[in-house]
């Protein structure tokens, strides 16, 4: 099953809201703050995040629940999901500043970036037009069920004011390509945008990727950039050793979400470019640890180097595809008919 495409609550997509929520509840230095990810959360959940934030008791509780996770799950899906968290948020914010007006949050699940990323919730302030930014368009696409709970906790948590920037799309990706429903919500494919497509691949098959990621590219502006994770098939058909991939295998499969998908590193360039795209970067979760864990002390903390985390650039556009994209430039909905045909995160 795909985590955040799923008419039933993803387990998985539980665990990584709880790893995030128990990070923010660190003291600072930490990788991140999501002030939303504990709100997703079943309440026996809610209820330890909330202990770990106790000022006396809390951060030694926090730790020992963190070393808890560490010990049943070795093969580190704890670290790796915030080292790979504060990775993409990295990655988002660099394409913002590098002129991207335009984010997809794609199989979106419990991301809360389009509203606690200063980058892309400046734009969403009203008073930001007086300070010379630019606002950035969201667009979370997401399963239809999945999506009307987030649409819940979002209009809970979060001020109208500070969300008019989001559209949420909903659409069964399994079914209907992204690049057809992102068009259709008013996605401009003459500007350049950054796609984050976090958690989801793994859980896919072969056809679903190619056809996703091919659709991207033929529906993006030149220059726009494809975030994703991805597994080393190395670690799924046994070619390769990795310390703890059975462990965390065994657990989403228990959990109903198997691994289903993976890639192998040394052959993403070729099969990124037989698709329309260039990598630019890839790296294994471990790699982000020691980037980001490592200067903190948190060096010892396990996290997988089967884990990925890529970065692709489109650099071509099929002819059809350019031509949907020019058809869909001119039929393109202005931000209040997009909004009205496909609820925004803004409306009651």
């Amino acid at each position: 099953m795909v985590e955040g495409m799923r008419e039933k609550p993803s387990r998985t997509a539980q665990h990584v809201a709880l790893f995030r929520a128990l990070e923010s509840a660190r003291g600072q230095p930490r990788l991140f703050t999501d002030p939303y990810a504990a709100a997703s959360l079943p309440p026996s959940h809610r209820l330890v995040v909330a202990a770990a934030r106790l000022p006396a008791a809390g951060p030694r509780l926090a730790r020992r629940v963190e070393r808890l996770i560490d010990r049943r799950w070795p093969g580190g899906p704890r670290a790796s999901a915030v080292a790979r968290t504060r990775l993409i948020d990295d990655l988002v914010t660099d394409a913002l500043a590098a002129g991207a007006r335009q984010l997809v949050l794609l199989g979106a699940g419990y991301d809360s970036r389009a509203y606690r990323l200063l980058a892309v919730r400046a734009g969403a302030d009203p008073a930001a037009a007086g300070r010379g930014r630019e606002a950035v368009d969201v667009y979370e696409v997401d399963h239809p069920a999945t999506q009307a709970r987030k649409r819940r906790l979002v209009e809970r948590r979060v001020p109208a004011a500070a969300r008019g920037h989001v559209r949420f799309v909903a659409a069964d990706l399994l079914r209907v390509g992204a690049a057809d429903v992102l068009l259709a919500a008013g996605l401009r494919p003459d500007a350049p945008a950054v796609v984050v497509w976090e958690g989801v691949t793994n859980y896919l098959d072969a056809a679903s990727v190619d056809a996703t990621l091919t659709g991207l590219a033929g529906a993006l502006a030149p220059g726009s950039r494809v975030v994703f994770t991805y597994v080393d098939r190395r670690a799924l058909d046994g070619t390769g050793t990795f310390s703890g991939v059975d462990e965390w295998a065994g657990t989403v499969r228990a959990a109903g979400e198997p691994f289903t998908f993976g890639l192998v590193p040394d052959e993403l360039p070729g099969y990124l470019a037989a698709r329309g795209l260039a990598l630019t970067l890839d790296r294994s979760t471990r790699d982000a640890a020691d980037r980001y864990l490592t200067p903190l002390g948190r060096g010892g903390e396990p996290a997988a180097p089967f884990y990925r985390v890529a970065q692709a650039e489109v650099v071509s556009r099929p002819a059809a595809a350019a031509a949907t994209a020019e058809t869909a430039v001119a039929a393109a909905p202005t931000r209040e008919r997009a909004t009205e045909a496909v609820p925004s995160a803004g409306q009651g």
